[in-house]
């Protein structure tokens, strides 16, 4: 997932760029590859620009996805640059430990915003999580959530395009501005004529290609290792004393495993906090499940993903473990590896296609990697593009315009969107880690999020100045824990319970606290504060809303039965990595 990764970048750009040769070189099939997917997704935008003809078409696909197709595309908004690149990398630093951000750092909060969740998402017809805000909290929670939001999202769309133009460079020599602009201008293309049902379709088209490029390295890979006992004793024999292979054994102190970070912090600040809110408010996500055609099939949407969601280590954490296991030198951090000339963490994958790819299959896997990226700018500008329109624009300069016209903002609002990211973008280069700053965004901005939203949906009692205050505390509390450790590293002592603690281990607790802060100021708040008449949260709040039965639906076709398949299987999955 796209928040805490360890994609992690130290040295400035500029030396880091200057010091790194290009690792791959193209034949002429490749380009053609290349060149065939950058025809491919600007012709669907064409495509679909004739289906896109109000707001609700092009801000939610005018609500008319299937589930499947809803479900695909919601796991591949969050398979951007840093997912690829950055998860391979972790996988090479952590081992196995990366994994966690896949299953308990997602599946259970999938399944939660499928079950529980989406009932109340749906039935509001809101645009955004902002918009359920705005109807639970009022104008004032909404608006703190939008423009922060609207912050976070270009930002984010900023550091993907920067990661791909660098990744580029690194790999294959390109011209760093060439990549920012071309790939920049592409989405702005597809996303501005059709919206969010062409950043959907061309979501799908991509989770095809990175799962086909991915494939090729994990498959060669297992092969030449001899399977998975045969990569497991490579690793063993590569870095003895060190345990990269299993989930949960090493985690019962900060000492015991490569990212010193104890259960506690995996279960409650990742699985518990971070995830819950990453999948469950993070709108970038949420918006392509409010695009399904009716409430069965937003709730399916989730669950769907999830059990995609759980194979995809297979594509991104094994190329790193396969890494400990075949490449001949060990991979540095990449202070070390500007100041030796060795490869970095950050050079797993593409290290990795160079080994086991061809001409044709490296296009493909290039390809991938570019579709990745791409597929993570789109999920930023066209969230960002809604939560423009819908929760600023429209909420504060013009509420009452005609649909076409909010259409209009919306297009344009795409544009801009693509012009702040590329504004973004540059502004990364001039800071020395940007995995520091994208870990600090999220646990900003998502842990106390999901705080408010969840307390709204499942307390009555909650007020508006509730919502507000909670929401706020949270935000400013868990800038003020950054900025502590920043200032006095020994708070990393308190802030994360051990001064061991890596950065990974500093988010998940970060998270936590910040999310107890926002939960207990929304709950004292609220009981100082009149609470609104429950007749006034009919489809807002459990208790006060009736939903739909299920029971009539054959088994098989219940939400609840499949989300109990997929919960069973992560559990199977997790003993079994033990």
């Amino acid at each position: 997932m796209r928040y805490a990764h360890s994609f992690r970048i130290k040295m400035p750009f500029a030396l880091l760029l200057a010091a790194t040769p290009r690792l791959l070189t193209l034949s002429p099939v490749d380009v053609a590859v290349i060149a065939l997917y950058f025809a491919m997704v600007i012709g669907i935008g064409f495509y679909l620009k004739r289906f896109t003809t109000t707001g609700e078409d092009f801000f939610l696909a005018g609500r008319d996805m299937t589930a499947w197709i809803a479900g695909l595309s919601f796991v591949a908004a969050n398979l951007g640059s840093l997912e690829l690149m950055g998860w391979a990398a972790a996988a090479y630093q952590y081992g196995i430990l990366a994994t966690h951000w896949y299953w308990i750092g997602a599946i259970p909060a999938m399944l939660f915003l499928g079950i529980v969740m989406m009932p109340f998402y749906y039935i509001s017809k809101t645009h955004s999580v902002p918009g359920y805000l705005q109807l639970r909290f009022g104008e004032p929670s909404r608006a703190l959530s939008a423009v922060t939001f609207g912050v976070m999202t270009v930002l984010m769309s900023g550091i993907n395009m920067y990661s791909m133009a660098l990744v580029m460079k690194v790999i294959l020599g390109w011209d760093i501005h060439f990549s920012i602009w071309v790939s920049s201008l592409t989405v702005a293309a597809y996303v501005f004529l059709g919206g969010l049902l062409s950043a959907i379709f061309n979501e799908v088209l991509q989770f095809m290609l990175i799962w086909l490029g991915g494939l090729v390295v994990s498959i060669v890979g297992l092969i030449e290792t001899g399977g998975w006992n045969g990569m497991v004793a490579r690793i063993h024999h590569n870095f003895p004393g060190q345990d990269f292979t299993h989930l949960w054994s090493g985690l019962g102190h900060f000492a015991g495993n490569p990212m010193g970070i104890h259960w506690t912090g995996i279960v409650f600040g990742l699985g518990g906090v971070i995830a819950f809110g990453y999948w469950t408010t993070d709108f970038l996500v949420v918006q392509r499940v409010l695009s399904a055609r009716d409430l069965r099939s937003a709730e399916m949407a989730p669950i769907i993903g999830a059990g995609f969601k759980m194979m995809v280590p297979f594509i991104v954490i094994l190329p790193g473990l396969l890494a400990l296991a075949v490449l001949p030198e060990h991979l540095v951090g990449e202070a070390q590896a500007v100041a030796t000339g060795a490869h970095s963490y950050n050079e797993v994958l593409p290290l990795m296609l160079a080994r086991y790819c061809g001409p044709g299959l490296l296009g493909l896997g290039i390809t991938a990697l570019i579709a990745g990226f791409m597929s993570g700018m789109a999920g930023n500008v066209s969230a960002f593009a809604t939560v423009w329109t819908y929760d600023i624009y429209r909420a504060f300069v013009r509420k009452d315009a005609e649909d076409s016209h909010y259409l209009s903002v919306g297009r344009w609002c795409t544009v801009l969107g693509v012009l702040v990211s590329i504004g973004a973008a540059y502004l990364v280069m001039q800071f020395l880690s940007i995995m520091d700053y994208v870990q600090a965004l999220f646990s900003f901005f998502i842990a106390p999020l999901f705080g408010t939203v969840i307390l709204g949906m499942l307390w009555p009692r909650a007020t508006n100045a509730g919502g507000f205050w909670g929401l706020l505390a949270g935000t400013v509390s868990s800038v003020c824990m950054w900025i502590w450790v920043k200032l006095d590293p020994s708070a990393l002592a308190y802030i994360a319970l051990s001064p061991r603690a890596r950065d990974m281990a500093e988010n998940m607790y970060r998270a936590l606290w910040s999310w107890i802060i926002c939960m207990v100021v929304t709950v004292v708040v609220s009981l100082a504060t009149q609470p609104r008449p429950r007749e006034e949260l009919a489809g807002l709040v459990y208790g006060c809303t009736k939903l739909p039965e299920t029971a009539a639906l054959p088994l098989y076709k219940r939400p609840a039965f499949w989300a109990t398949v997929v919960a069973v299987a992560l559990v199977a999955l997790n003993l079994l990595f033990w």
